[in-house]
C-alpha cells in the first residue's frame, strides 16, 4: 500500500477536525462517532463476508464453469475489485459523509449524477439484506435438517428469513457501539472459521481431488454452448461477494479520523477478504467427494453436503454453525450500512417520506426509522422466492447490479475533474488515473455482463431479472426525480452547515 501512495497519510487528527470537516461539507453532526479504524474495517470486511457469498453461491458456480472457473474468477476478479476499492477509498477520503457514493457524485458531477447514484447505491444495498439474509435462511434449514429431519420448504425458509431480518432491526437500534463491537468480533469469527473449515477439510478427509481437476476442470450445467459466456456469467460467485465495501464510507460520520480510517477500510477489507476467500475456496473444492451428489444436495445447501462427505454428520452440522453466524454477522454489518445510506439521503430529501427516514434517536443517535425501512424493502425484495427457485439468484444480481455501478461513478466523475478534485489525505498520488480507469472499465464490464440470461433456454423461471429490477428503479428514480428536485440537494459546502440542514436536523432528532 505505501508504494502506491504518493504521499503518507496526515497524523490522525483529534475527532473534533472530523467534526468540522463535516460541518465544511454542509451538514451539522448528529451520528456518534464511536467506531474506530478497526471498527470501520471491520463493517466492510463483515459485509463483503466470503462465509456467506463464497458459500451461498457455491452451488452456482459449480454449474456455470466448475472449479476452474471459481477459482481463477476469483482471483481475477478480486484483483480487479481491489483496483476499485482503492480508487473508491481516495474519493472517500476527500468526503467522508454517510451519503458516500451519491454525496460524491453530486460534488463532482451535479445533481442528477449524485440522484442516480444514490438510487443505484440504495438499490444495490437493500438487494444485498435480502441476498445475504435470505442465504443465512437457507443454511438454517440445512442445519436443522442435518440434525432434526427438518424439511426446508420455500414457506419455512421464508419464515427463517423474516427472523433474521427482525434480529438484525432489533441489533441495530442500540447504537454504532453494539455495531462496532459485533463487526469487530465477526472479523475474527470469519478468519478462524475458514481456518477451521479449509484445516478440517485437509486433514480429516481420505480422498481429495486432484489439483488438476481444482483449478483446470470445467463444467458447464447452464445449457449454453459457448465456454467463455459461461466462464464469464460464473464470476458473478466472486463478484457478489466482494460487495458491499462502500460500507465504511456509509459509516464515516460515525468513525473517528474518518477522512483516513474509512478509506483504509475499505482496501483492507478487499485484500483481506480476497486472501481468505482463495483458500476458503479451494480447500472446499479439493473436498468435494461426489461432484453430482454435491449438487443435488438433500440439504439443498451444497457446501453444507462437502462438509457431511467429507467430516461426517457431527463435524458438519458444528462447522454450519460456523458459517451461519458469520453470515449473520454479515447481515447485520449490511443493515447498518443501508440504513445509513436510507437516513443520508432522507437527510437531502431524495426519498418519499424524508422527514420520516431521518429522524434520529436522542438516546441511541441512531436513524430508527431508517433501520426499519432497511429491513423491510429487502423483504419484498425476496417475496418471489415463495414461488421461483430462481428467485434468490436474482435477488444476488439486483445487488450487484445496483451497486457495482454505483461505485464507478464517483471514481470517473473523479477522473474527468482531473486537477479540480481536491484530494483527502488518503490518496494514490500518480497512480490515481490508470488504478481509476481500470475500475471503471471494469465496472462497465461487468454491468453489461451480469444483465445476461445465465441459463439455457431462457423460460419465466431462468430469466436473469437484474436487467427487468435496474430498469425499474431508474424509470421510478427518473419519475420521482420530477417530484423531489426541487428539494433534494446536497448542502453547499459552509464552515457551520447549511441553515436548512441546522433546521432539519434539529427537527429530526426525536
Amino acid at each position: 500500500m505505501s508504494r502506491i501512495q504518493a504521499a503518507r497519510p496526515e497524523p490522525q487528527a483529534p475527532p473534533m477536525d472530523e467534526e468540522q470537516r463535516l460541518r465544511e461539507l454542509g451538514y451539522q453532526p448528529v451520528l456518534a462517532r464511536r467506531m474506530g479504524g478497526f471498527g470501520n474495517f471491520a463493517i466492510s470486511f463483515s459485509v463483503i463476508s466470503i462465509l456467506s457469498g463464497c458459500m451461498t453461491l457455491y452451488g452456482f458456480g459449480l454449474s456455470t464453469g466448475g472449479p476452474a472457473t471459481m477459482m481463477w474468477g476469483w482471483a481475477g476478479v478480486g484483483l480487479f475489485v481491489l483496483f476499485i476499492g482503492l480508487a473508491l477509498a481516495e474519493v472517500t477520503s476527500a468526503y467522508p459523509t454517510s451519503g458516500a457514493l451519491y454525496y460524491m457524485a453530486d460534488k463532482l458531477g451535479g445533481r442528477r449524477w449524485g440522484w442516480y447514484t444514490g438510487w443505484l447505491n440504495l438499490l444495490g444495498l437493500l438487494g444485498a439484506i435480502a441476498g445475504i439474509d435470505y442465504g443465512a435462511a437457507l443454511f438454517t434449514g440445512a442445519f436443522l435438517n442435518l440434525r432434526f429431519g427438518f424439511e426446508p420448504t420455500p414457506g419455512s425458509t421464508f419464515v427463517i428469513f423474516l427472523i433474521i431480518l427482525l434480529v438484525h432491526a432489533v441489533l441495530n437500534l442500540f447504537g454504532v457501539r453494539l455495531v462496532s463491537l459485533l463487526n469487530s468480533i465477526s472479523v475474527w469469527w470469519h478468519l478462524a472459521g475458514v481456518a477451521v473449515i479449509v484445516g478440517a477439510l485437509a486433514v480429516v478427509p481420505d480422498h481429495h481431488q486432484s489439483a488438476s481437476f481444482v483449478f483446470t476442470e470445467f463444467v458447464n450445467d447452464t445449457g449454453w454452448a459457448n465456454p467463455f459466456y459461461v466462464a464469464a456469467v460464473g464470476l458473478l460467485l466472486a463478484q457478489y461477494t466482494f460487495c458491499g465495501y462502500d460500507a465504511s464510507a456509509h459509516l464515516s460520520e460515525e468513525t473517528s479520523n474518518a477522512s483516513v480510517a474509512a478509506a483504509k477500510g475499505i482496501v483492507r477489507a478487499i485484500w483481506v477478504s480476497w486472501i481468505a476467500g482463495f483458500a476458503l475456496l479451494a480447500g472446499l473444492t479439493f473436498a468435494i467427494q461426489d461432484y453430482a451428489g454435491t449438487q443435488n444436495s438433500a440439504t439443498g445447501v451444497p457446501p453444507a453436503q462437502i462438509l457431511i462427505d467429507a467430516l461426517g454428520d457431527g463435524s458438519a452440522s458444528a462447522l454450519l454453525l460456523v458459517v451461519i453466524v458469520a453470515q449473520l454477522f454479515c447481515g447485520n454489518a449490511e443493515t447498518a450500512a443501508a440504513s445509513r445510506m436510507v437516513f443520508a439521503f432522507s437527510r437531502d430529501n431524495a426519498l418519499p417520506g424524508s422527514k420520516v427516514w431521518r429522524k434520529v434517536s436522542s438516546r441511541t443517535q441512531t436513524p430508527v426509522a431508517a433501520v426499519w425501512l432497511s429491513v423491510a424493502v429487502p423483504a419484498l425484495l425476496a417475496l418471489p422466492s415463495l414461488w421461483s427457485a430462481t428467485a434468490y439468484g436474482a435477488v444476488t444480481a439486483i445487488n450487484v447490479i445496483g451497486i457495482t455501478p454505483a461505485y464507478a461513478i464517483p471514481i470517473y466523475l473523479r477522473l474527468r475533474a482531473g486537477d479540480r478534485f481536491q484530494r483527502g489525505p488518503w490518496h494514490l498520488g500518480r497512480w490515481s488515473k490508470p488504478i481509476g480507469w481500470i475500475a471503471v472499465v471494469w465496472v462497465a464490464f461487468v454491468t453489461v455482463l451480469f444483465c445476461l440470461p445465465q441459463k439455457s433456454p431462457v423460460t419465466v423461471d431462468s430469466m436473469n431479472y437484474a436487467v427487468i429490477a435496474l430498469a425499474v428503479v431508474l424509470v421510478l428514480a427518473s419519475v420521482w426525480w420530477y417530484v423531489a428536485r426541487r428539494s433534494y440537494g446536497v448542502p453547499t459546502a459552509t464552515a457551520y452547515g447549511s441553515a436548512r440542514e441546522q433546521a432539519e436536523i434539529s427537527e429530526g432528532i426525536v
